[in-house]
């Protein structure tokens, strides 16, 4: 069983403790899902330094996408248009 710490903390920026509230979340959901922390599977030899390296390249490049959907989603929301069968390049381009 994994002992769990307690801590206290007190914060004075609410934004920083909203995002500290998103790790610990997304720590349990990670935990449940694998069955082990990070710490975990760092220390049982789990994953080397390349896995841990594919990971973030991994993780960086589905963040470049959500930012692509996002402008996206800007950009028609201002324009009031979509257009399915142009990338979303020639939209770049010729908005």
């Amino acid at each position: 069983m994994i002992k769990m710490k307690e801590k206290t903390i007190k914060f004075r920026d609410p934004v920083v403790e909203r995002v500290v509230d998103k790790f610990v979340s997304r720590s349990d959901v990670g935990f449940e899902k694998y069955g082990k922390t990070l710490h975990d599977e760092r220390t049982g030899g789990h994953k080397d330094l390349t896995g841990y390296l594919n990971d973030v390249q991994e993780e960086l490049m589905d963040a470049i996408l959500y930012i692509q959907a996002a402008k996206e989603e800007l950009q028609e929301a201002s324009s009031g248009s979509f257009n399915p069968g142009l990338p979303y390049y020639v939209t770049d381009v010729a908005g």
